[in-house]
């Protein structure tokens, strides 16, 4: 068991082995959630990808440019479970 002590600032610092153990890094946020016998569940938060985030990620990896047609085949494959 880890035991956290709490500032007067009603702050703890989590150990760096546990902000591992959560997968948590710099900047990262956490969710804690309240349960009804006075516990708490606490869980590292990951960010929903939006489309900025989407777009441009395969920038400069490849010269080839594909059709829609062969955009539109390579999904039908995946989805179909074919690579």
């Amino acid at each position: 068991m880890i035991v956290l002590s709490m500032t007067t600032r009603g702050q703890v610092t989590f150990r760096k082995d546990v902000l591992h153990h959560l997968g948590i890094k710099p900047g990262d946020k956490i969710a804690l959630d309240k349960l009804p016998d006075g516990r708490v569940s606490l869980r590292a938060v990951k960010p929903a990808g939006t489309i900025d985030g989407f777009l441009g990620v395969l920038a400069g990896k490849t010269q080839k440019i594909a059709t829609l047609e062969e955009i539109a085949d390579a999904a039908a494959a995946g989805w179909a479970g074919r690579e």
